[in-house]
């Protein structure tokens, strides 16, 4: 995959570095040359630029990023500017850093729907996210037992989980399901939410883009993913 990370600062930097490890291509870009410079013979590619004004970020491969990551923290304007530009250039997909709860509110009100908060959220387990396929986000409850959130692999779409081999061939226990909605926030403007169904049980439909929360041992949840 293509990433475009803008800002690169402690958290831009990891992610951007930690990406790059994992055999992805990195465009790293910061308006500060120094931190441009320390990482260019890290990542793919570094560029100085200053993403807050439209001409400039229109000179840096927007369109041919798969996702663009914007992990400025400082100044919560510059990431709300940069944010919009990404937008009015039509980037494919992009994630934001907030550091405020109203910085949160902006955010969404834009439409951005996928967030990060670095205080919560490492690099390291972000670059895991973006990297795997069908996987939302994680609870390791041991260094060899977690809960993850997963989307339904297409394989099982339509099906009731008691048809499903997920509990006897991948030994991992299903324990909800969540569904994806769309409803109207303060400001009238619609955006993704997510509700929990019931309890898991046999006859529990799995639907299309729906969520599964399911437990087991790392090894199990990484080969169901597979």
């Amino acid at each position: 995959m293509n990433f475009l990370i803008i800002g690169l600062g402690n958290f831009g930097a990891a992610l951007a570095v930690r990406l790059t490890q994992l055999g992805h291509e990195v465009i790293g870009v910061d308006s500060n040359m120094s931190k441009v410079e320390l990482l260019k013979s890290h990542i793919t590619y570094t560029i100085c630029a200053k993403c807050t004004d439209i001409e400039s970020a229109g000179e840096v491969p927007v369109k041919d990023a798969d996702v663009v990551v914007v992990c400025i923290g400082e100044d919560e304007g510059n990431s709300i500017m940069v944010t919009a530009n990404m937008k009015q250039l039509k980037a494919k997909r992009i994630i934001s850093r907030a550091v405020s709860q109203t910085q949160e509110t902006v955010l969404r009100a834009m439409g951005i729907d996928e967030i990060v908060h670095p205080e919560k959220d490492s690099a390291e387990k972000l670059a895991k996210n973006l990297t795997t396929e069908g996987f939302i986000d994680s609870f390791e409850l041991s260094s060899e037992y977690s809960i993850v959130k997963a989307e339904v692999p297409e394989r099982y779409e339509g099906k009731r989980l008691g048809e499903t081999d997920i509990r006897s061939k991948h030994n991992i226990n299903v324990l909800t399901i969540i569904s994806k909605t769309q409803k109207r926030n303060f400001l009238g403007i619609k955006q993704s939410t997510m509700e929990v169904k019931e309890m898991a049980k046999a006859d529990t439909l799995l639907g299309k883009g729906e969520i599964l929360v399911i437990f087991g041992h790392v090894r199990d949840i990484e080969k169901f993913l597979e």
